[in-house]
């Protein structure tokens, strides 16, 4: 197991102390989020079920044998589990870049709490150098194209990627995000766009990230 996977999985080990009895858990998408569906797997009889985030969740929750409930039929989400590409110092994030990030949206807004589990090269100071990637109606991926260069950003088509509601990604490059909520509330403003995937206005309320050595929790700024 390569030294990236190994601080994976220590997040998502640490993540399981945060799940209580009874609890509904809203679970994302990616590569840490599947070391942490494993570690979840005992617990599926005490846990009252999973939200998923994408179909791909869905399947994997699903072969461990944990119950996954229709987002319409719960009231109350206890705590949501996810990964993020990009984590700064107020925990706000972007995410996206496995495309889940319009399911990711919805259940962390759903979500009493919001637990973000990261290896230490997620950190970064300000957003951007990971592409900030926005899910798209089809009909206005030219039109949403020519609105972000006029923002000064750089977008590219993920070409040959549907998401899971039939849409389209755009990755934008080359952004220093220096006012992440203002820049959320900018973009939701284009037509066409569906989701940016800035979680900035509802940022994570706890950060894991693992390191070297240990799994601590990233102190928020201020």
């Amino acid at each position: 197991m390569s030294n990236s996977d190994q601080k994976k999985q220590a997040v998502a080990r640490a993540a399981i102390e945060y799940v209580e009895y009874d609890d509904i858990v809203g679970v994302g998408t990616g590569s840490t989020v599947d070391y942490f569906i494993e570690y979840l797997k005992p617990l599926k009889n005490k846990i009252s079920g999973a939200v998923a985030s994408s179909i791909s969740t869905q399947e994997k929750l699903e072969a461990n044998g944990i119950r996954v409930l229709d987002l319409n039929d719960v009231s109350d989400i206890p705590i949501y589990i996810d990964g993020a590409d990009e984590v700064n110092p107020n925990l706000q994030l972007i995410k996206g870049g496995g495309g889940a990030l319009t399911r990711e949206k919805i259940i962390a807004g759903a979500s009493n709490k919001f637990l973000c589990i990261v290896d230490e090269s997620k950190v970064v100071d300000v957003l951007g150098k990971f592409p900030l990637p926005i899910e798209i109606l089809p009909m206005a991926r030219s039109f949403v194209a020519r609105e972000i260069i006029k923002n000064k950003g750089m977008p590219v088509w993920r070409e040959n990627f549907i998401t899971d509601n039939g849409n389209l990604i755009l990755d934008i490059n080359h952004m220093d995000i220096i006012e992440p909520i203002k820049l959320e509330k900018d973009l939701n403003q284009i037509p066409g766009i569906l989701t940016v995937g800035l979680f900035a206005e509802r940022p994570a309320d706890k950060v894991l990230v693992s390191n070297e050595k240990e799994v601590v929790e990233l102190k928020k700024a201020n």
